[in-house]
């Protein structure tokens, strides 16, 4: 909460307690309060009332009734009725209750604070769409549709806060921001004023920042988010791994994304669609769902060997190395990207608790490393044999980290906003999960694209449980 909202919540529960003080005080003490109480309100409707504050200032405007009643009363020297002190404690005791909402709200679904990176270098991001013209959209009738696939590239940028345009929650705008965020929360059947505060918060990313300079080439990482997941649902890992020196790639996969933009017009999620309790056709669904997904991921590495080659316009020509590059993934997007190792160009694959059921992965030969959630694990009986028969049967060394404490949202920005429900996010903290995951990865990813390779196993097991496939 703000300096503002907290002296707003003080305020409103000291004119609520003004009823208690002795008689030759009160009168002075609640025109004090109540003049606080006015003045930190208007403060907080001009800076833009968040809706956690609701209550504070319904709580806040009914005791301020009464007091000025009573107040105008003594003024015009009519006696002020006062009730017994029996009726009147519960009438104080729901008032604080309810001014109490606020502050509780807030600390449930906060504004979310974006952890700043913890590499060396400045971040930038841009947007690209790119369509294929060997692949039609089978979502839509039209027969010349083809697939088109937004992408946004975070990269490092040169040292020191780069000037150009912020980010917010990952978007050029507030609004665009909030057109995502309420696509999502439609998506997952939440209120949408639930994350309304999601779309003012400020990464550490600038849009179209110069690259940081040097002539050396970025090792790639490209990402596809969750079921119903959009480009921006992992900034924070984004923004981690490009200030670790990495060129990330986030996917928006059309029709699955709960909401993005192609060719300008809104493209929504539609996923409801396939809900069945028709075991064969769910199955049906979710290999085709990952098999689509790893068609993306990879197109998309045929478009930045492109982009580093100059045909495609970009501040990153000439800074690719496309040779070093990985699929990463969370969810449903950890699954593709493990179904996306049939590409050879992928050098390595990262699971962030991705289940494999009907996902049709197979064995590959990359390396591997696979991270679990306890509450995933627990949750899922063939979770963790589907990802041993993958991982065990395949050609080079791989792993599997169980991170104690985390949910299956520890790992997105979600855990930045979302309550701190330890089935949804564990128990690590809001960006705890986050920070170990991207330190897990870092380790894994420099060894196997950057050829650091000494002591990995020890490296990993300081973040978690692990077991290791050889």
């Amino acid at each position: 909460m703000s300096l503002w909202e907290i002296l707003a919540v003080l305020c409103a529960a000291a004119l609520a307690l003004t009823r208690w003080l002795p008689a030759r005080v009160r009168r002075r003490a609640s025109l004090v309060a109540a003049a606080a109480v006015i003045a930190t309100t208007a403060v907080v409707l001009a800076l833009g009332a968040r809706w956690q504050m609701v209550p504070v200032l319904a709580g806040a405007g009914v005791v301020l009734l009464l007091v000025v009643v009573a107040l105008l009363r003594q003024r015009a020297g009519r006696p002020v009725r006062r009730l017994p002190w029996w009726m009147a404690l519960p009438g104080t005791a729901a008032v604080l209750a309810v001014i109490a909402t606020g502050p509780l709200a807030a600390w449930a679904l906060p504004t979310p604070v974006f952890p700043e990176p913890a590499g060396r270098f400045a971040v930038g991001t841009t947007v690209m769409e790119w369509s294929d013209p060997e692949r039609p959209e089978t979502f839509t009738a039209a027969p010349d549709d083809r697939r088109t696939v937004p992408v946004q590239l975070w990269y490092p940028a040169r040292p020191g806060r780069a000037d150009g345009q912020p980010s917010y929650n990952g978007a050029r705008t507030p609004q665009e921001a909030a057109e995502v965020q309420n696509a999502l929360a439609d998506s997952f059947g939440i209120p949408r004023f639930l994350v309304s505060d999601v779309a003012r918060a400020r990464t550490a990313a600038v849009f179209d920042a110069p690259v940081a300079p040097g002539a050396g080439r970025f090792p790639v990482i490209v990402f596809s988010p969750g079921l119903s997941g959009v480009r921006t649902s992992n900034t924070v890992l984004a923004q981690e791994w490009a200030s670790r020196g990495y060129v990330v790639a986030t996917l928006d996969h059309p029709y699955d994304a709960a909401l993005t933009f192609v060719d300008g017009r809104p493209v929504r999620s539609r996923n409801k669609e396939t809900v069945t309790e028709d075991r064969r056709k769910e199955a049906r669904y979710v290999k085709d769902n990952v098999d689509l997904r790893a068609a993306d991921f990879g197109f998309v590495l045929d478009q930045l060997e492109r982009l580093d080659r100059g045909e495609i316009a970009g501040p990153l020509a000439g800074r690719l190395d496309t040779r070093r590059a990985a699929a990463v993934g969370h969810s449903r997007g950890g699954a593709a990207a493990l179904a996306a190792a049939r590409d050879s160009r992928y050098r390595a694959v990262v699971n962030i608790d991705g289940g494999l059921r009907d996902a049709g992965v197979r064995p590959f030969g990359q390396p591997a490393l696979a991270i679990t959630s306890p509450v995933s694990v627990e949750e899922n009986a063939d979770y963790v044999p589907d990802l041993d028969r993958v991982l065990g049967r395949g050609e080079e060394t791989s792993y599997r980290l169980d991170i104690p404490g985390t949910g299956h949202l520890s790992f997105t920005d979600a855990a930045l906003y979302f309550p701190p429900l330890p089935s949804l996010v564990g128990t690590v903290g809001r960006s705890e999960g986050l920070r170990v995951t991207a330190d897990a990865t870092t380790a894994f990813l420099d060894s196997t694209l950057r050829g650091r390779a000494s002591g990995l196993p020890g490296l990993l097991r300081a973040y978690g449980d692990l077991a290791v496939y050889e």
